[in-house]
């Protein structure tokens, strides 16, 4: 199996490029679509949000304008009467989905030590609440 690549540990500091990562998927929502396009194929908003629920229009439509901006969707237009708009993952989009599918795998594995932990420090009188659902 291949070594995972070491990075130097300023690659995490104020200016480094490994952190534009983390920061393209920081909206709770930007994730969510991504991974509904890397399941589904390309889709039209109505379906997006029927698919991802719990989203409104407004909200889908921002994280569709930041993850465009951010070079991992593309907005298709056709020109049909009426017309019709589809979202697609582009490469970067698609080269998202293998990192996000292994913090899925470190979420099921460690989320409950995590929410554990926020209600110990919560439980101490401080300390702000991640808001995540347990589900045992």
């Amino acid at each position: 199996m291949d070594q995972p690549l070491a990075l130097p540990r300023a690659d995490f500091t104020a200016d480094c490029r490994a952190r534009v990562a983390f920061e393209v998927l920081a909206n709770r929502w930007d994730s969510v679509v991504v991974f509904t396009l890397g399941e589904g194929g390309p889709m039209r908003p109505r379906a997006l949000l029927s698919r991802i629920g719990g989203i409104s229009p407004k909200v889908l439509n921002d994280a569709l304008r930041r993850l465009e901006y951010n070079g991992l969707i593309e907005h298709r237009s056709y020109a049909e009467a009426p017309p019709r708009v589809d979202y697609a993952l582009t490469e970067a989009g698609e080269a998202l989905l293998e990192p996000m599918q292994a913090m899925g795998r470190w979420a099921a594995r460690y989320a409950d030590e995590v929410l554990d932990a926020q209600e110990r420090f919560g439980a101490a009188g401080a300390g702000p609440r991640a808001g995540v659902a347990r589900s045992r």
